[in-house]
């Protein structure tokens, strides 16, 4: 995870603009400061003698932990800054908070809104937002430590706050269901934990801008502009790691949610509380029948990484990092991106036809079965991500389950 792979695999994902990631860790930014230069004045950075690639904004995402109505809120936000020179300054006054050197996603004890003031005061220019706003852990929405409003999270301050980060096991379908949350621009990203494809660039946030820049990017985002943001690039929300209810130590899940009500949320084997899941949490706040969509949203469409796609076609289990970086894999992959261009183009233009001269008629099926909305996915739980079930369309195992089957189905 450094800026020349970063770099070298987003030309490959088709990604042109990243967040830096970790930009209050002390070694990270001296490597941000090593191996980026700025782009004239524009708030967005590039490898340094490159000449073009992908670009950079400064960001991170930080912890809070704060106590409100004798319950702990723990609860993860991202910070996107104009310059490293801000980012520095954020780091002097946040070490103060906690340590900055113990995590790239620094731990701070103090509230939502106080972080918000804290950056303020740093600088104007400064964005900030929840992440993956309704996992059931650390999230502003979550059903562990979570709260169910902005207003209860970011207090006096949450008129500070213009968009809310979805995170993998929601998408904007569910997210429109709760009227509240109409005024945010909804964005789909997801921290990368390796370089490769399959984990950067999962989700995205499509813009059309005619300066690419920090101050157009977050203009747009904070005017929840639908000329300059055209759409949002989402994985099936069934993929994400939470989105039914289950307790992975026992094997139990995933459980739909009606199902998961009837048991009272707690597990048939130990009897401990069941890790709720996503659309049961958003089942809880919604306001709206499944399907609304309100005034003003913006549109979206879903992708998987072309990684797991190849993997699956060629039988081999998608879940293995030694499958996805097999050899016979990345040949493939790359057979795909010298013919058809980077992944994004692949997946959501590149002619069928053409894919399967490439590559075969099985991904070709796969990728027009997830263009299609089509793909089975057993929903992810309880941290497990949600599998694809190579074979018949029509829908995913989510849908299917919930309209019927008993308790064995889910254990």
């Amino acid at each position: 995870m450094v800026l020349e792979e970063l770099s070298y695999y987003a030309r490959l994902k088709g990604l042109d603009v990243l967040g830096t990631g970790d930009a209050l860790h002390p070694n990270w930014m001296e490597e941000l400061k090593r191996g980026l230069e700025k782009v004239d004045e524009k708030g967005v950075y590039r490898l340094r003698a490159s000449g073009g690639g992908p670009l950079f904004i400064v960001q991170t995402e930080v912890a809070t932990i704060h106590e409100l109505d004798k319950k702990t809120r723990r609860i993860h936000h991202v910070i996107l800054f104009r310059d490293l020179e801000t980012a520095a300054q954020a780091a002097d006054l946040l070490s103060k908070y906690g340590d900055l050197r113990s995590d790239g996603r620094p731990i701070l004890n103090i509230t939502p809104a106080y972080l918000v003031e804290l950056m303020m005061e740093v600088s104007q220019d400064c964005l900030i937002f929840p992440a993956h706003a309704w996992t059931p852990w650390w999230s502003i929405f979550g059903a562990i430590s979570g709260v169910d409003t902005v207003e209860e999270c970011y207090e006096d301050k949450s008129d500070k706050i213009y968009a809310i980060e979805t995170g993998l096991s929601s998408d904007p379908l569910m997210n429109w269901r709760v009227s509240r949350l109409d005024s945010y621009t909804l964005l789909s990203s997801s921290d990368s934990h390796s370089p490769y494809p399959y984990r950067l660039g999962r989700e995205a946030v499509v813009f059309e801008l005619e300066d690419v820049s920090y101050d157009e990017i977050v203009d747009a985002i904070k005017k929840k502009d639908s000329k300059r943001i055209i759409m949002t690039l989402e994985v099936p929300p069934s993929y994400g790691k939470y989105h039914w209810s289950g307790h992975r130590r026992c094997g139990v899940g995933p459980i739909p949610p009606a199902r998961a009500r009837e048991m009272g949320y707690r597990c048939p084997i130990c009897g401990r509380r069941l890790t709720k899941g996503v659309e049961d949490r958003v089942e809880e706040l919604a306001d709206r029948p499944p399907g609304a969509r309100p005034p003003g949203a913006i549109d979206f469409k879903y992708v998987i990484p072309l990684q797991e796609l190849i993997t699956v076609s060629m039988g081999l289990d998608y879940s293995s990092e030694t499958a996805l970086n097999s050899k016979k894999v990345w040949q493939q992959y790359m057979g795909l991106i010298n013919s058809l261009g980077n992944e994004f183009q692949i997946l959501l233009d590149a002619p069928l036809e053409k894919i399967a001269e490439v590559s075969g008629p099985r991904l070709a099926t796969l990728i027009a079965d997830m263009r299609r909305g089509a793909i089975k996915i057993r929903p992810g739980y309880d941290g497990v991500y949600g599998r694809i079930v190579f074979g018949s369309a029509g829908g995913d195992t989510s849908t299917l389950k919930q309209k019927g089957g008993s308790l064995e189905d889910f254990l």
